[in-house]
């Protein structure tokens, strides 16, 4: 019987080498070909380049008849909001996150909340029926109307689909599914990839709406190929640290509704709960004003979030100061320090700075500059900043203070969760007065030190 061929597949571009290197030829990207085994032409390799979409004639744009997607709601507000208003009929998710993060215990609430409105269909490959069933029985959700499938024969979901006719189908997980036109193992990029296009193609043409549940990597990433995520039409990713009870699900990809939107969930004993205003997880209640503390309020999708931000400046005892960060960019950081120092007069080359952001939050955007800097400022000098005062702002190399987006947003979320006084930049100053809050507009990060 002749050895089976092995080829090297990218899971970045998903291109593919005769043998194993280092770096992809294909995409340039390092350490990312994996080993499989060349499948015959046949069956399934004729499929796999077929249209997910389906065929059709070609005509006119302006001809085509634009309609609205009904939505599924599944009565979760915080999953429904990150979703961007519910399940789309056709519409393909997939949900990834660390193990024992809640992926299962949020789709099997949804699910059993979805099974009201109509069919839906629970594909479970990880576990057995009784586990599922013990875990529904622990989060006393209705199950008496989901149907329940322990498979991971790709066929045979297919044609369960096909005969039921479900409005959802939930697979948990894509990883364990395997096609038998291939001969690779279950979890290699061959079939993830396979199975993921001929599900997606399924949802489609049935207007079955599907749920991927996605196994993470080491670094954080989905794993598989890296066109898993562009097969589907939202990838939702779960953060949170297993040792707290919050969970965070944000949208970095969504065709139906907003990106980068966030749900918050407090773990509980009866599965995850939807936290209704996030901004109280992520404020720490002091009892007195203390050195380094700063409130911002940051952008979530399009939902304004207060954040408190903690910096901690000591003396360096080693000849390489310690720069550290949590929930924020290491790199900016540093380049904020500098900033400080030239515009500001405030040296730090001899002194440890670490920052963090409260609740476990992680901030991406650079708005959180001018907090980031006055919370350093305040923990170096020992001197609290004014209690009730909120502050956002970008911070440029020249040290100007730039504008961010939805600048009125923000302050009337701050307003309205009582706080007082608000350090912006000038741009970002209301044209009318906000009711409850005063407003302190600065050009430059020296004018807002000194305020």
């Amino acid at each position: 019987m002749a050895k089976p061929k092995s080829v090297y597949t990218c899971t970045e571009c998903g291109g593919q080498s005769p043998k194993w290197q280092g770096q992809c030829p294909h995409c340039d990207a390092w350490n990312t070909l994996v080993e499989s085994v060349v499948e015959p032409g046949k069956g399934a390799g004729a499929n796999r380049f077929a249209s997910l979409g389906g065929a059709g004639e070609v005509v006119t744009l302006s001809e085509v008849e634009a309609k609205d997607f009904p939505r599924m709601p599944t009565l979760i507000g915080e999953f429904d909001r990150v979703l961007g208003g519910g399940m789309v009929e056709g519409g393909v998710v997939l949900i990834g996150g660390d193990p024992g993060i809640g992926k299962s215990t949020l789709l099997l609430q949804a699910a059993a909340r979805l099974a009201e409105q109509g069919g839906v269909l629970y594909v479970t490959g990880e576990e057995s029926a009784q586990q599922v069933a013990l875990r529904a029985r622990r989060l006393e959700v209705n199950a008496s109307k989901i149907r329940l499938l322990p498979e991971i024969e790709l066929e045979k979901v297919q044609a369960t689909i096909a005969s039921l006719k479900p409005r959802v189908a939930v697979i948990d997980s894509i990883q364990t599914l395997y096609s038998s036109a291939l001969t690779s193992a279950p979890g290699s990029v061959a079939q993830v990839r396979e199975c993921a296009a001929q599900l997606t193609r399924v949802a489609k043409q049935s207007g079955t709406a599907i749920v991927f549940v996605g196994h993470v990597t080491k670094e954080g990433a989905l794993a598989g190929p890296r066109v898993l995520e562009h097969m589907v039409d939202t990838v939702l990713y779960f953060e949170g640290d297993t040792h707290t009870s919050f969970r965070l699900i944000r949208a970095f990809k969504n065709r139906f509704g907003a990106v980068n939107e966030m749900g918050v969930f407090a773990m509980t004993e009866k599965g995850l709960r939807e936290v209704t205003n996030p901004s109280a997880l992520f404020l720490s209640h002091h009892r007195a004003d203390v050195p380094g503390s700063c409130v911002m309020v940051t952008q979530e999708g399009t939902r304004p979030l207060l954040v408190e931000l903690q910096a901690l400046v000591d003396e360096a005892h080693s000849p390489q100061p310690r720069r550290l960060t949590v929930g924020l960019e290491q790199n900016r950081l540093a380049m904020l320090l500098a900033v400080l120092h030239r515009h500001a007069g405030i040296a730090l080359f001899d002194q440890d700075v670490f920052v963090n952001a409260v609740g476990g939050v992680r901030i991406a955007e650079p708005g959180a500059d001018l907090a980031v800097t006055l919370a350093i400022v305040s923990s170096l000098r020992n001197k609290a900043l004014p209690a009730k005062h909120v502050v956002f702002g970008e911070v440029g190399l020249a040290g100007e203070v730039r504008p961010v987006q939805r600048g009125q947003e923000r302050l009337r979320e701050a307003a309205k969760l009582g706080f007082t006084h608000a350090i912006v930049p000038t741009a970002n100053k209301p044209r009318q007065r906000i009711e409850g809050i005063e407003v302190i507009a600065v050009d430059r990060l020296s004018d807002a030190v000194d305020r």
